[in-house]
């Protein structure tokens, strides 16, 4: 993305914001929508208006009169005054108090108007303090809901979630690649082993001109300022909060290197062990025997030095992996192409951006076969849950959906609520018309461990339930999960053939661990995106992602199945 771009995306979103506290209508999802356009948009928007002038502006896709001027206004000035005015009236930090679990808009405001709180560290003294719980949306329960919430974001603050910085880390990576000025370019780092949450990007590369390549480096980031800089390595710090760095080595070491950096530590210190015990010295600088360096443009280089199975970064934890290498006994993991469809696709008809039709149409484009559309039902009133009456509309609109897409083939589900007491919100006559049921938690998440585990089991052992989806309620930097006996819920679904969901969207739920468990167990897994938007369907590299590092192979998952045999295999 280019800087501009880039900095006016992060301008529109805090704007979008302080309109939805003040309750401006219409405005946050007009300048929301062209801060999605922006982050997407490959034309320089201030090279547009330099070619174009103001016209230019108001013919990308979203923005009007009023927005193109605060384009123009920004790249004229270097400000948006509006924001601002905003800024000086209430010096919020807003991104910040809205990654508090249930915090909204409407609380933000509430909170600067009666305690003056503009931080997460004031926000957590004030409920320390009691005096949350007076306020009128707020109350004794709240309060406390909000100090477990306030301890459970500061201990994953600074991280970035998976999604979020994925995409931006494999465009800069590939803009290096398009520069012509490096030879090879790869992000290493906790990035690459694809853990939940990141810290920063980091980006090693082979140059013949390590000065040029690294002041295309800096233009290209947009950033705040340089944190360090040398003759072979510099570090930005981003407009979004973490760091960018890039690292320039020869090729001879660029395997030894990439291995070295993309960790994990634990990993490291048990095959750098391993290398001096066969004689060798391993580290960022080369594999050396003696006082000679063996070449290694590679890391597959390094690990046949070591007498190794290659080891895929996923599984770089110290989790058996070193082991099972030299044992040549490590999986075939699941590829990230596999996936033949989407088990968990919602839509309009409840609390998803695009209709049946528009949801079919990308998932399509996006070269799956199918789609399950499992739009939530009665009990869940916030997302306008569908009851019986409606599923069999909803069900109709489905098949008139299907005669207008070819192509991809559009299964009806739902996402069923498990009740507190384990029943299902629909009834049994209902379910048995679906493709597919799946059942989630969504309620109650503070039960025992022993209630909420019968709970979750009762409900699973209905004949018509196909699917737990996101096993344990988790929410990945928002929300913790809850507590349930996750052996008795495998050894349940092993008995009754339910199919655990490893969900790729924020959730990452089943965890990593959890998966390597389930299919150990013999249980069957399913990786689904949670769409929710059209844009969501990436969600699903994340989950593929998420169930490599559980050591989890192609047939352990129901969706890389054809149509026919995964309703074949289903309850």
């Amino acid at each position: 993305m280019q800087i501009k771009n880039k900095e006016l995306s992060y301008l529109f979103s805090q704007l979008a914001l302080y309109f939805e506290i003040q309750g401006v209508p219409f405005k946050p999802q007009a300048f929301l929508k062209v801060k999605e356009t922006l982050e997407t948009l490959k034309e320089d928007v201030e090279k547009i208006y330099q070619k174009e002038g103001f016209g230019g502006l108001e013919n990308i896709p979203g923005v009007g009169k009023g927005i193109a001027g605060k384009i123009e206004e920004y790249l004229k000035t270097g400000e948006i005054q509006e924001l601002q005015v905003y800024r000086k009236k209430m010096p919020v930090n807003i991104e910040e108090l809205t990654l508090v679990e249930g915090i909204g808009p409407k609380m933000i405001k509430e909170l600067w108007e009666h305690l003056k709180i503009k931080n997460l560290e004031e926000f957590e003294r004030a409920a320390k303090k009691g005096k949350i719980a007076k306020l009128p949306l707020f109350g004794e329960k709240k309060q406390q809901n909000i100090l477990e919430a306030i301890s459970f974001l500061k201990k994953s603050q600074g991280r970035q979630l998976l999604a979020n910085i994925y995409p931006i880390a494999k465009r800069y990576e590939e803009e290096l690649k398009e520069s012509g000025l490096v030879k090879q370019a790869v992000v290493v780092g906790s990035l690459r082993r694809m853990k939940e949450t990141v810290k920063d990007i980091d980006i090693l590369v082979t140059t013949k001109e390590p000065k040029k390549a690294m002041d295309f480096f800096v233009d290209m980031i947009p950033h705040e300022k340089v944190l360090s800089k040398g003759k072979t390595r510099i570090c930005l710090q981003s407009y979004e909060g973490f760091d960018v760095g890039i690292r320039v080595v020869v090729q001879e070491v660029f395997g030894a290197a990439s291995w070295y950096f993309t960790g994990s530590k634990e990993h490291n210190v048990k095959i750098e062990a391993l290398a001096k015990k066969k004689g060798f010295t391993l580290s960022e600088r080369g594999l050396y025997k003696g006082k000679t360096l063996i070449p290694c443009a590679t890391e597959e280089e390094v690990y046949k030095a070591l007498g190794m199975q290659y080891t895929e970064p996923e599984l770089r934890e110290d989790q058996g992996e070193v082991e099972a290498a030299l044992q040549r006994n490590l999986p075939t993991l699941i590829p990230y192409d596999a996936l033949k469809g989407d088990l968990q696709v919602q839509t309009n008809w409840t609390d998803g951006k695009h209709s049946i039709e528009e949801m079919a149409k990308e998932a399509k484009k996006q070269g799956l076969e199918y789609i399950v559309i499992t739009d939530h039902t009665t009990d869940l009133s916030i997302a306008r849950g569908l009851d019986e009456k409606k599923l069999l509309l909803h069900a109709k609109e489905i098949d008139k959906v299907q005669k207008k897409v070819p192509g991809i083939k559009i299964l009806k589900g739902a996402e069923v609520n498990i009740r507190k007491d384990g029943a299902l919100d629909i009834a049994n006559e209902a379910l048995s018309k679906l493709d597919v049921v799946g059942v989630s938690v969504h309620s109650y998440f503070k039960m025992s461990k022993k209630d909420m585990t019968e709970r979750i089991v009762r409900a699973i052992k209905n004949p018509h339930v196909d699917i737990l989806f996101h096993p344990t309620g988790r929410v990945v930097k928002k929300r913790d999960a809850y507590q349930v006996d996750i052996d008795k819920i495998i050894e349940v679904a092993k008995k009754t053939g339910t199919v655990l969901e490893v969900n790729g969207s924020s959730r990452m739920d089943l965890k990593d661990v959890y998966a390597a468990k389930a299919v150990q167990a013999g249980v069957k897994l399913v990786i689904d995106s949670d769409a929710h938007h059209k844009d969501h369907f990436q969600f699903l590299k994340y989950g593929i992602a998420q169930a490599r590092r559980g050591w989890v192979k192609e047939s352990d998952v129901i969706n890389t199945l054809s149509e026919k045999q995964l309703l074949t295999l289903l309850k």
